[in-house]
């Protein structure tokens, strides 16, 4: 058994960018034991004037466009220019282990490898957005520990993507060419959040596919308006496999950063997802207590079976837990 870290251990080692603290810090972090909760709340709160400098990147795409093979190419093109990375990526859970399915390190072999990249894969359980519920103190753990990069792949587009959106600083739409009419089952949402959409697998006999998706796709975006901060989302093309578009797709999220960075919604943005972290722990935190409340827990499975029966209205047996009617 592992010998228990104290505060001071965890501290020390995230700040000197040790890894194996630095992935027990993360796992502390997500457990749900109420003494890690205590003592993670007391390592990030130490860390914190170390965080907030690193560039925040969300990476999410429907299943098989091949988010891992870009984020490794994409990762090692980084590191080449001896930038540290952390990669957050989140699996699909098992229902009955609760753990991760696909295990990114298998999948990001050569990255996992690299002395200037960490991959922490985590499973997305069943948070909303196949985002892992405790991304965002991940993502201050890393910055912590040096990493000036830190990106999230979800497990693909779900219904909550806002969730990722709201803790990045790029939104990166990854999506395939030919895969049919390229412009269903997505979203409008999603595609007005992106901040860049990149065409994959732009290779193999597919060039011309994919370039006639980038057409469909900047056709489309010109139909929404204006972001807020004034950025107009660009659409690339692709092939990890053959390392094109990687370049121009670090260079879009440079232009980014540094348009937003000197219209000062940069900071804007962080502010507000600083805040709406705090919203979202409230509500987290209210729905636990609730349903952790002795009187609920009691009457929880008779007022359910009355709902289920028809013999009272949803409303009603929400509000008999709620006020005790």
């Amino acid at each position: 058994m592992q010998k228990r870290l104290s505060k001071i251990e965890y501290i020390d080692g995230i700040l000197k960018g040790d890894r194996v603290i630095l992935s027990r810090a993360i796992t502390l972090i997500e457990s749900q034991l109420n003494t890690d909760r205590v003592l993670s709340q007391e390592v990030l709160e130490a860390i914190l004037p170390h965080t907030g400098n690193s560039l925040r990147i969300g990476i999410t795409g429907v299943p098989g466009v091949g988010k891992s093979t870009f984020i490794e190419t994409f990762g090692k093109f980084l590191t080449s220019q001896q930038k540290k990375i952390a990669v957050l990526t989140v699996d699909p859970s098992s229902q009955i282990t609760k753990g991760s399915i696909l295990g990114d390190k298998t999948r990001m072999d050569e990255l996992s490898n690299d002395p200037f990249a960490y991959i922490r894969p985590s499973p997305a359980g069943s948070s909303l957005g196949g985002v892992a519920f405790k991304t965002r103190e991940s993502i201050l753990l890393c910055e912590a520990a040096g990493f000036e990069i830190i990106i999230v792949e979800t497990v693909g587009v779900g219904q909550s993507e806002t969730y990722i959106h709201g803790m990045v600083d790029f939104f990166l739409l990854l999506m395939l060419g030919g895969a049919g009419d390229e412009l269903q089952g997505i979203k409008r949402g999603i595609m007005e959040m992106a901040d860049g959409i990149v065409i994959t697998k732009a290779d193999s006999g597919n060039e011309a596919k994919a370039n006639l998706a980038k057409v469909e796709y900047e056709n489309a975006l010109h139909l929404y308006p204006r972001s807020a901060s004034g950025w107009y989302a660009e659409v690339l093309l692709c092939s990890a496999l053959e390392k094109n578009g990687i370049h121009e797709t670090w260079n879009l999220i440079q232009k980014h950063q540094q348009q937003l960075t000197e219209n000062g919604f940069f900071q804007q943005n962080r502010k507000r997802q600083t805040l709406d972290w705090m919203f979202q722990f409230i509500r987290q935190t209210l729905e636990e207590n609730f349903y952790q409340n002795p009187s609920v827990a009691n009457k929880l499975d008779a007022v359910k079976q009355a709902v289920e029966s028809g013999k009272i209205l949803p409303i009603q047996g929400a509000l008999d837990l709620l006020y005790g009617n």
